[in-house]
């Protein structure tokens, strides 16, 4: 039978897939639409089942808050390319994940994988997202996610593009404040919030470190000491919200800062895109040669 270009026009907006895939899938079911999405849909899972191995390191980290700034969701979703980061359907894919993470508060990956994409939708983010990679052609995935809820004050999000997420739970202050406070998060990258947040392992390293590198220089045990103790001070300073200097007045530091408009935070989140993934390196002349010695 004869098949119309509303016929493949409409497979393509229920699938999401190519032109000539849903023409031939239609040719191979008949004309029947819901064997055609069917197979379709089985050959979108073949496809990103086989690209499931590849590193996908770029991506977008997509941000939702709830409109009484109590509630907000960050989550970081993965692609192999820049090219496919910027594509709509990619954008809205991720955000509509970050509104699901805010309405439904998963407990982990898995769980929220097993959601549907979208209220009243019947397909899980699971699918759509093999479905997004048969259409795409690139492996895609879901790496993590957080959600944080204000216990006492308001929740700010600052996002550097598309790479870089901040939320921060303020307490005082105001809302320009609170914005501030996450655009420093995103620009200085603070590990802990105060000196009392730090990790007892971490200073004991960080001791162990300057104690040697001290000893090195021959000077008094107490001398040692002091010298040990003004970089575990200065090494505080440089990883702890508020010792760090204030991106848009160095001369004085976030807690500074916090102190003079009555404020303080009560914590924060920080996503930067690719964090710890294995990026593959391209070397370019190896990959010529290679070709060359294969033909």
């Amino acid at each position: 039978m004869a098949i119309t270009a509303a016929q493949v026009k409409e497979l393509r907006e229920r699938t999401g897939s190519g032109m000539m895939e849903c023409k031939k899938a239609l040719v191979d079911a008949g004309g029947d639409m819901d064997t055609a999405i069917e197979m379709l849909r089985k050959t979108g899972l073949a496809k990103a089942d086989k690209k499931a191995g590849r590193i996908a390191s770029e991506g977008l980290i997509a941000i939702a808050i709830s409109d009484d700034a109590r509630t907000a969701a960050i989550v970081e979703v993965n692609c192999e390319t820049d090219f496919v980061a910027k594509k709509e359907d990619f954008q809205e894919f991720s955000q509509a994940i970050a509104q699901c993470v805010l309405a439904n508060d998963p407990a982990d990956i898995d769980a929220l994988l097993a959601m549907p994409l979208r209220d009243g939708d019947d397909t899980s983010i699971e699918i759509a997202r093999k479905s997004l990679i048969a259409s795409i052609g690139e492996n895609i995935n879901v790496r993590r996610f957080i959600r944080r809820a204000a216990t006492a004050g308001i929740l700010a999000q600052y996002q550097h593009g598309v790479r870089i997420g901040v939320l921060v739970e303020i307490q005082g202050g105001n809302d320009e404040l609170a914005r501030d406070i996450a655009m420093h998060i995103a620009a200085s990258k603070p590990r802990f919030c105060s000196a009392d947040d730090v990790d007892q392992d971490v200073l004991d390293k960080e001791r162990e470190i300057f104690s040697a590198q001290a000893e090195a220089s021959g000077k008094p045990a107490n001398i040692i000491e002091k010298m040990v103790d003004g970089r575990i001070r200065k090494f505080l300073g440089e990883i702890t919200l508020l010792g760090q200097p204030f991106v848009k007045d160095p001369d004085q530091t976030v807690g500074k800062l916090l102190e003079a408009a009555g404020a303080s935070v009560t914590g924060f989140d920080r996503m930067e895109l690719g964090e710890g993934i294995e990026k593959k390196t391209e070397n370019f002349a190896e990959e010529v040669m290679a070709q060359v010695k294969g033909g």
